[in-house]
Formats: C-alpha cells, sequence, structure tokens
C-alpha cells in the first residue's frame, strides 16, 4: 500500500469527510487548498446521483468550501462514462433527477421509454408509481437494468429516506432481475475517477467515512485508504468488518501538512 508520502492523487467522499449537513468539517477548506498549492490532482466523490456536479459546486461554495465542478465525481457521472464504454450511442429509459439525465445526455445517451437499451435508477425525491412499474415492464422486456448507488437510505432533516438502494429493491423483487450497480462500494467508481485525473492506484489516497463503501471498495480498487471518524464510523463500527483502512484519523485536518510550503511565499 505504500505510505501516505508517497500520495499525489486524492479522492475523498464528500459528505461526512468534507461537509456535515451543509457545514464544512474544519480543515476540509484548507486541506483542498493545500492540494491545490501543492498541484495534487483530487475529486470529491459522491454516491448521490440527484445533483449535477455545478449544482454540487455551487451547494459546496454556499458552505464556505471552494471546489470547481470539474473536481466533483457523482456516482451520476460515473455510471454514463461507465454505459458509454459498454455501448456508445446507447439509449436509456431513466428514473432519477438532473444529476443522471445530464450525465448520459452528456455521454451521448439518448432517453427513450420505447426498448431502451438500459433502464437507470438513479437518486430522486419524487418516486412515480407509473415510473417504477414502466421500468419493471421494460426489464422484463431485455432492457439492462443499471443503479447509479446501493445507498438503501439517505439523511433529511426529518430522518431517513428510501434512496436508490430501496427502490432498485421494488424493481428486483418485481423482475427477479439483480441490476449493476456502479457506485460505492464497487470499485469501478474510484477507477472511473482515477481515469478522469489520470492517476494509478499505487499513488492515490482515498478519504472516507465509512467502512462499507468507501474503505471497502478503495481496499479494492488497490488504493491507499483512510478513514476519518467525523462521519458515521466510531472503533466499535470498524471493529465489526474483517478488513481494516490503511490509517484511521480523527478528521481531515490530521492531513494538514505542519510544514509550510513554499508556495505561500509568493
Amino acid at each position: 500500500m505504500g505510505n501516505r508520502g508517497e500520495i499525489e492523487c486524492w479522492l475523498t467522499d464528500m459528505d461526512g469527510v468534507l461537509v456535515h449537513e451543509n457545514h464544512p468539517i474544519p480543515g476540509a477548506s484548507d486541506l483542498l487548498q493545500q492540494w491545490r498549492d501543492q498541484g495534487n490532482p483530487y475529486l470529491v466523490l459522491t454516491n448521490n446521483s440527484i445533483f449535477t456536479p455545478r449544482d454540487l459546486s455551487a451547494r459546496l461554495k454556499a458552505s464556505g468550501l471552494y471546489v470547481p465542478e470539474e473536481s466533483i465525481w457523482t456516482s451520476a457521472l460515473a455510471t454514463a462514462d461507465f454505459l458509454a464504454s459498454q455501448m456508445p450511442g446507447g439509449s436509456a429509459f431513466v428514473i432519477g433527477e438532473a444529476g443522471i439525465t445530464t450525465a448520459l445526455h452528456e455521454a451521448g445517451f439518448v432517453m427513450t421509454e420505447s426498448d431502451p437499451d438500459y433502464v437507470v435508477v438513479g437518486e430522486t425525491r419524487n418516486y412515480s408509481f407509473e415510473a417504477i412499474t414502466k421500468a419493471i415492464r421494460l426489464i422484463g422486456g431485455g432492457s439492462r437494468f443499471i443503479v447509479t448507488n446501493p445507498d438503501a437510505t439517505g439523511p433529511s432533516a426529518d430522518g431517513p429516506l428510501p434512496a436508490t438502494g430501496a427502490v432498485a429493491a421494488l424493481i428486483t423483487k418485481a423482475t427477479g432481475k439483480e441490476p449493476y450497480v456502479v457506485g460505492k462500494p464497487n470499485p469501478m467508481m474510484f477507477r472511473s475517477a482515477m481515469n478522469k485525473i489520470g492517476a494509478h492506484s499505487e499513488n492515490t489516497g482515498m478519504i472516507g467515512d465509512r467502512m462499507d463503501t468507501d474503505i471497502v471498495a478503495g481496499i479494492e480498487a488497490g488504493l491507499h485508504t483512510i478513514l476519518v471518524l467525523t462521519g458515521i464510523s466510531d472503533q466499535a463500527e470498524i471493529e465489526r468488518y474483517p478488513f481494516r483502512p490503511d490509517e484511521i484519523i480523527d478528521s481531515v485536518a490530521d492531513l494538514l501538512a505542519t510544514e509550510p510550503y513554499e508556495t505561500d511565499a509568493i
């Protein structure tokens, strides 16, 4: 795995690592600045497929973090990237919002309800029974079933919301077909992210707050894995799993260099 000193490129999860409920985690802004100053290629990753990178960049900016849209990689982008490599110029019936529809459009896909190559299910806040029924019939008719991310629930101010994985389970139950899931914990999400910034596994570090998605996918993708305790993991949670991250740190603030950079002297 090598040590942290050999890491030149970084992949970091967003929620629980850089922000928590729209508030920046202390040290996050400084770490992003450190990567920019040192010229480290990096991407901020999220399994949420609702928002486009532009939307997410604006949301992060509102919470005090500067992340340009080209430095954001979502499960929607990873899904579009994967499908475009599998079937350039293909067609899809999509259940989802701007994040996934925009990504598929930009990847050259056509949206259709008649005999699509793929049925793609992404995150949405407006699930329609009619759309789910259509998806079930199309998959029954031979369209391939793709899901952006496996998360069964997502957080909200009022409590958990059913998420992509929950709706995918409904479709699986009705069709008997399991989807191919692109987002974490599929290491495909990290591979496509590394591809985007020209990174290689041996010199890439990955920062996450979840053992069951971030860390397991990071290990499978051959990355130097760092678990932060600002999200949902604590020592008891870590002990439940048969694998370990390379490092466990309190927060991203622990990754800040103590030495001042030469680039500071402008």
